[in-house]
Parts: structure tokens; sequence; C-alpha cells
């Protein structure tokens, strides 16, 4: 079979690899799409953390498709039957797990990463990890499950979000823009802020969505906020950036009384001048990752064509061209690709 390797820092190679065979308790998975996400292109630049990752490493951990095999003592599913996994593995026993936060997990492992992953023809999975396909949900949609599942923790479990409330997403990333879009399918009048690099693709991305936005680089965000707030501050404002700066400038978006989730995991430390988050009694929250609950909320958001993730999609790139895809994500030219390894 073939499968996108990652050799070394910003290096990626398709090479031919034995089909793997399912043990017991596990299923053969024939993938269909997988997605190319954030902490992939982390895991490709191969710095901030992720220089522990072994190499050679089949990537890839968004994926969807269909039980090709099932090993001894499967009694969930079937072969034929169209599946995604869960790929942040728990481990059941530490005490997030048994409290009932297995999402923050002490002994986690995700798939591409600790072990093969799914840019492949075949990946094998433990059946404890999968999730059934709704029939009307295409499996190139449901390849992105996984980090729709994040933003409908976000919205839905993390936030106090309601129909009609203001909200600001900050950073127009593939998490950024499925927290958009998840939290317009409920009411919310929803603005995205971005960046000038972010002009391109994916800010006009999400006015395709019928989404407003903003290019904090020649607009000027607090013209925004008298417009839409009446200088007030949004209800809500998600941190989807990753960057210090984004909580920091969202307790001078957010009215008093309202709400910032950080979904982004910042990559230096932040400071925050407390003040006025005291005073405004600021609800400051996080979010990271998401549960079996989440997965079946974004399947069925999808089966329910509440949100069009068709819309967000970039078949573009071929396998061969995993290294381009790997780039114009970094580079803001992109924002969910995904690759075919099926015939469709």
């Amino acid at each position: 079979m073939q499968a996108i390797v990652q050799t070394g820092a910003r290096a990626v190679e398709v090479q031919e690899r034995e089909r793997p065979s399912p043990g017991s308790g596990e299923v053969l998975v024939e993938v269909h799409s997988a997605g190319l996400c954030g902490s992939d292109a982390g895991a490709y630049s191969y710095e901030g953390g992720y220089e522990w990752i072994p190499v050679p490493r089949i990537m890839g951990h968004e994926y969807a498709g269909t039980v090709a095999e099932v090993g001894e003592n499967v009694e969930t599913f079937a072969v034929g039957q169209k599946v995604v996994e869960e790929p942040i593995h728990d481990c059941g026993h530490c005490f997030q797990c048994k409290n009932g936060q297995e999402n923050v997990c002490q002994n986690f492992s995700i798939t591409g990463m600790h072990n093969d992953g799914a840019y492949a023809n075949y990946t094998v999975v433990g059946e404890e990890h999968l999730h059934a396909v709704p029939e009307g949900v295409p499996l190139r949609e449901a390849a992105i499950t996984e980090p729709t599942s994040i933003a409908t923790r976000a919205v839905l479990d993390q936030s106090t979000l309601t129909s009609g409330d203001t909200v600001l997403v900050e950073g127009p990333g593939p998490i950024g823009v499925l927290t958009a879009i998840v939290a317009d399918s409920v009411g919310a009048n929803v603005v995205v802020s971005g960046l000038g690099k972010d002009g391109a693709y994916r800010l006009p991305l999400l006015e395709e969505q019928g989404i407003d936005t903003i290019n904090v680089e020649s607009q000027d965000i607090d013209d925004v906020i008298e417009e839409r707030t009446d200088g007030l501050g949004f209800d809500l404002v998600f941190d989807t950036t990753g960057h210090h700066s984004g909580v920091e400038e969202a307790v001078d978006y957010v009215r008093k009384g309202g709400q910032i989730v950080v979904v982004g995991i910042p990559g230096e430390e932040s400071e925050i001048f407390m003040p006025p988050v005291v005073r405004g009694e600021i609800d400051i929250n996080t979010s990271y990752g998401s549960k079996w609950k989440n997965f079946e909320q974004a399947l069925r958001l999808m089966e329910s064509g509440a949100i069009d993730i068709d819309a967000v999609l970039d078949t573009s790139y071929g396998i061969d061209e995993a290294g381009a895809a790997f780039e114009a994500f970094l580079d803001s030219e992109t924002c969910k690709p995904v690759f075919t390894f099926a015939d469709e």
C-alpha cells in the first residue's frame, strides 16, 4: 500500500508499505480520505514540542473509511461499514479518565504520532476508538469529524453561547473556521478575525459561508465592536489563534460579564492584565480536544445539513503533493487540505 511518511523536519515522501492486519479486538480500515490539521503541520515542522515523534512515521489522524476486515472478538463493526476514528486514545485508568475527563487523560496517545497513522490506504485501530458514520454523510466530509468535534465541544459544552449572541472567533485556521460554522449553525451572530495573510484564502472561505470577517491589519476592530455591539463588546470570544496575544486581546474585545473560551494552545507565555477581567467579571474558560459525545454531535450536524463541511474542504492536493499541501497550510494559502486514498 502507499503511505505518506514523514522522514524528518519538513520532509515527507510517499512510500510503499505492507498492508497491516488486525489483531484481536482490532479493525482494518480502508482509508478513503484524510485531513491535514494544525497538529499535523506542527509535526511536519518537527519543532515546538513535536521533536519526540519517532521518524520515519506514517502521519495522519483525521480520516474516514470503510471496514475492510475485522479481527477476532470484534462485535460492534462489520465489513463494509463506514467509520471514523477518535484518534486521541485515553488510557481509561488514570484519575481524569475515571472522573469523566478522558479528554485530558494523563496517559493519552495520538494516532499518527505515537504510532503509525492514517495517511495510507489502510490502517488498523481498536474497535473501541471507532464511530459509525451515518449513511447520509460522505466519507470525504466525515474525514474531518475530529476537528469538527473539537469545535462542537468548544461551542456546545465549554461556552455559554446562546442563539443571538454576538461572537468573535479569533483566527481562521481549521479549528477557528469550524468553531465559527458551528456557532453560526446555532444562531449566533459571528465574525471571524484574521491577519493579512488570511485574506487570500481563509477569510473569503468564511465569507462564502455567509460569516462576516475582519482583517485586523487593514480594519479597525473597534469600529466592528461599535457597529455590532453598540460599543459594549462581544458576548463571547473564542480564541483559536494558538498565539499568546489572542487571549490578551480577547479581554479588550469581550463585554463586561462576557466569556472568553481559549481553544488554541499558545506557544508562549501569556500576560493578561487582570484588573479588567476581575472588575468586569469576565469568565475565561478553556476547551481541549473532545469526547465521544462531541464526535456524535459533529456527525449529526453533518447528517442534518446544519453545517456545510464540503465547502471547507480543499481536495486539490494529491498524496504525491503532500509536501506542497503542508507548506501551503503553513503559509495560510489553504485551510483544510484533504488527501484521497480510495477511488471515488
